[in-house]
């Protein structure tokens, strides 16, 4: 389900929370679903369980997973998966693309089209 590169230049907890947020955001885990425990995740991936464990407390963090003793970690419903920091840094970026695509020529109506797209789930 998770691959990681060992090449990339980025923290491996950092490299687990862009996975299993791409996950949650394209549905392949839903909300409430349960996400593997730390030990399992980390076996499954040869990590240490501390690892995997700092990637999962920045997921809650920043809302997108769960913690309930003594069960596990969960996937939040989608109304609670972002916290109003996270939603105004995840605009920005999206600002600075859809800028820089202005730069590059895009069209207007072009860009509506990946943005209707994506609001429909067809990305």
């Amino acid at each position: 389900m998770i691959n990681l590169d060992f090449r990339d230049s980025r923290p491996v907890y950092e490299q687990i929370c862009e996975k299993l947020k791409g996950l949650i955001v394209s549905g392949v885990i839903k909300s409430g679903d349960k996400i593997m425990s730390v030990r399992d995740m980390a076996s499954s991936l040869t990590i240490n369980p501390n690892t995997i464990l700092k990637a999962y407390k920045e997921l809650e963090q920043e809302g997108y997973i769960y913690s309930v003793q003594g069960k596990g970690y969960f996937v939040s419903e989608k109304s609670f998966a972002a916290s109003n920091a996270r939603i105004d840094e995840i605009i920005e970026g999206v600002t600075k693309s859809l800028s820089e695509l202005c730069f590059l020529g895009i069209k207007k109506s072009e860009a509506e089209k990946i943005i209707e797209k994506i609001w429909e789930g067809e990305n």
